[in-house]
């Protein structure tokens, strides 16, 4: 890390430094004149963040919101050729929500439901249908994690062989639909930036 400018130790001494800010990856330290002190304007002293601690910053894959926008509406074209009223729900690697629809007529568990199974895709980088053995029994299993639901219907959304995403359908009166339909979203990427 580079040696603190002179002038914002001379500052800090007096009390008249008081904000740090970090905008558009540039820390920047800024003046004001604390009660009782007189200090006269100074400029902004600006560290880039790589110069300051370039190992700790990394970069993430992430689906754009054209390509979620593409995975709903080709799963719900596909769920209306098949005559299903269901939900379809997408989330990012962190299992946070970024689309959703519900479709007409979908149950009110459908939601839940195509929530669920996008984050347990996304968790485990499986389809639900593929875990459902494992969260079977009458010891823990990975059914016990809050938010999961081992269920076919929900697919993973990789990319360079790893989970970005995850798409869960609810609602069909059987998960091999719901997965059906998960997987024409899942195949809407094809023609899609991601």
């Amino acid at each position: 890390m580079n040696a603190m400018p002179q002038t914002f130790r001379k500052r800090l001494a007096i009390g008249a430094v008081t904000g740090l800010a970090v905008v558009g990856g540039i820390v920047g330290l800024s003046a004001y004149a604390a009660p009782g002190t007189t200090a006269e304007a100074a400029p902004v002293e600006t560290i880039a963040v790589a110069d300051v601690q370039e190992e700790g910053v990394r970069t993430a894959n992430a689906l754009t919101h054209e390509a979620a926008l593409a995975m709903l509406d080709a799963a719900q074209d596909k769920a209306a050729e098949l005559d299903q009223r269901v939900t379809v729900a997408i989330v990012d690697r962190n299992g946070n929500t970024i689309a959703m629809v519900k479709g007409d007529g979908a149950g009110p568990q459908s939601p839940d439901s195509a929530e669920r199974k996008a984050y347990t895709a996304a968790s485990w980088g499986q389809p639900t249908s593929a875990l459902t053995e494992g969260a079977t029994g009458d010891a823990p299993s990975i059914a016990d994690i809050p938010g999961t639901l081992f269920l076919a219907g929900g697919v993973p959304v990789t990319f360079d062989g790893a989970p970005i995403a995850g798409i869960g359908v609810g609602g069909a009166p059987s998960g091999d639909i719901d997965e059906e339909i998960a997987l024409a979203g899942l195949a809407a990427l094809e023609n899609a930036d991601r």
